[in-house]
């Protein structure tokens, strides 16, 4: 039976998001490799995702100094604005995900999202006339702006969650590369967020704001072009598990495919009036995440063998981490951006580098960092020494917590807070991002079953959108009671010591969420998820007897 598994394997035969070429070889062999021992797909998913990070975050690093200084928007406003968009960006990937799980298949879902992002960047360059003191701003304007807004959250829904499926679908779940292979995918993404963040920010600061969000338009539309000409590279992964589906006809003339492309017009109008909303957003955010929990463990507990259902309660817990973890890094482009805009000495051999500039710090320390983190974990995998995912993520929330306490220290003396302290933060909170990040888009395709990996990473995503919620109302008490920086250091100290706190028990509980991991039966289910009936929304066939497997 292990046999014939293996031959279906090397068929090239599509199963759900899963597909292994007929020059792949099982069991540790070759898997179509390429540079760094790669299959060539990932490469092109490295690509497309630099340059849709590219996009986003020259975006993100303008958009709260662009609400302050061309809208005049009050600074608590801007926070809340900021907010309900990146809290949206990461509800709509759950949405995404599941479309891409059950019909479209990843690759469809990531091509549908790049065109809707590249319609929302350009948008975004539409500033008109800056708003002068006293006045208000042009309500054609202001509309253009939120509807680029909604089609950048429906565009990132459709594509975010889906792209990193894609990644985990050119690996069996027990080879030892996924790790490394998530890592490099997460290099590409921060090469992305490095010259989108250096590039727009400093064409948007300088030579106006249009400048900067044209950038991250062209950006955007060189990721598409780059992900329809790899398409051959992807050896069939991503696509939809029963394409007959996508071409019934379910309304009138419209087949379903037809009939997603209008839901996701739809949406995009109903976002166009959501995101002015930060309260009417949380409030969609809390419901989703309640629905979409309650959604994964009824499919735990129905349809899943044990072991497969302790996977899913491990990853939920992982998922729940992810809230505090963002709630606390995304600060950097609301209030952290607005400190340094405002009370760090930015000269830099003679030259006041504007502040926009300062979020590329975290993406050039990743691209210097990840491929180091990325040798790490095989090297200490190899001598037995690699640390679980929990114990990880409790790295991760320890350093995030030490970094904001590092800046506290630094801002205690009068004046200006001196450059460095800048660059400390960002360096603790990149070395807890590297053990976070990469380390869960991993986990969540390795602990799911293949009918639910767009389910998790979506739910994954939806739990980083929770964070930048709770990173928004954070944000705002750094600007409430007055503005001074006496109040926004007295919140980095209380929420440092937070980090560091739960970061301690988390390791605690890490041996105990590892043990729930069944790491020891990872490849018999893998094997059986090979020949299991995927996309009932049913299970998955037993995983047969236990076979040991690098964890």
């Amino acid at each position: 039976m292990r046999q014939s598994r293996l031959n279906m394997r090397n068929s090239g035969k599509l199963t759900g998001e899963r597909c292994v070429t007929d020059n792949s070889m099982a069991d540790g062999q070759d898997y179509d490799k390429t540079f760094l021992g790669h299959p060539r797909g990932l490469y092109v998913l490295f690509f497309t995702e630099m340059w849709e990070r590219f996009s986003y975050y020259g975006m993100r690093a303008l958009l709260v100094l662009y609400l302050t200084k061309h809208f005049l928007f009050d600074r608590e406003a801007a926070y809340g604005l900021y907010g309900a968009y990146t809290t949206l960006v990461y509800i709509t990937p759950v949405i995404g995900g599941f479309l891409a799980d059950r019909y479209l298949g990843a690759r469809k879902a990531v091509t549908i999202g790049a065109i809707f992002l590249v319609l929302g960047h350009l948008g975004m360059a539409i500033e008109g006339d800056p708003v002068a003191a006293g006045e208000t701003a042009d309500p054609g304007v202001l509309n253009i702006f939120y509807l680029s807004l909604a089609l950048i959250i429906v565009g990132v829904g459709f594509l975010k969650a889906n792209i990193s499926t894609i990644v985990g679908s050119l690996y069996p779940k027990t080879d030892a590369r996924r790790d490394s292979a998530f890592t490099i995918f997460y290099v590409g993404i921060n090469t992305g967020a490095f010259l989108g963040a250096l590039i727009a920010g400093y064409l948007g600061e300088v030579y106006g704001w249009a400048y900067g969000f044209g950038a991250a338009g062209v950006g955007m539309l060189l990721g598409l072009v780059v992900f329809v000409w790899g398409r051959p590279a992807l050896k069939g992964a991503g696509e939809p598990s029963n394409p007959a589906l996508l071409a019934d006809k379910i309304i009138g003339p419209l087949s379903r495919e037809h009939t997603i492309w209008a839901g996701a017009l739809v949406t995009t109008l109903i976002v166009w009036f959501l995101v002015r909303s930060q309260g009417a957003v949380n409030l969609l955010l809390l419901a989703s995440m309640i629905v979409t929990y309650l959604f994964i463990v009824w499919r735990a507990v129905a349809k899943l063998n044990p072991h497969q259902r302790n996977r899913i309660i491990v990853a939920l817990v992982l998922i729940s981490t992810n809230v505090l973890f963002w709630g606390l890094f995304e600060q950097a482009g609301s209030s952290l951006n607005i400190f340094t805009d405002e009370h760090v000495d930015r000269n830099l051999l003679g030259w006041e580098v504007p502040a926009s500039m300062f979020q590329s710090i975290n993406a050039l320390y990743i691209m210097t960092l990840g491929p180091v983190f990325a040798g790490l974990w095989i090297w200490l995998s190899k001598k037995g020494w690699e640390p679980s995912a929990p114990m990880k993520f409790a790295l991760a929330l320890m350093q995030l917590g030490l970094g904001f306490l590092v800046l506290v220290f630094g801002a205690a003396g009068d004046g200006l807070t001196p450059v460095i302290f800048i660059f400390l933060i960002y360096l603790l909170h990149t070395t807890g991002e590297l053990c976070m990040s990469p380390v869960g888009l991993s986990a969540m395709t390795r602990l799911s079953v293949t009918s639910m990996v767009g389910l998790m990473m979506g739910a994954w995503f939806l739990a980083s959108g929770a964070g930048n919620a709770v990173a928004a109302l954070i944000a705002q008490a750094t600007a409430s009671g007055g503005e001074g920086v006496g109040q926004v250091l007295g919140v980095y100290t209380k929420v440092g010591w937070v980090a560091i706190g739960v970061g301690v028990l988390f390791a605690i509980a890490s041996p105990f969420l590892t043990k729930m991991m069944h790491l020891e039966t990872l490849e018999a289910d893998d094997l059986s998820e090979d020949v299991a009936t995927v996309d009932t929304f049913g299970s998955n066939t037993d995983p047969g007897a236990p076979d040991k497997t690098l964890g």
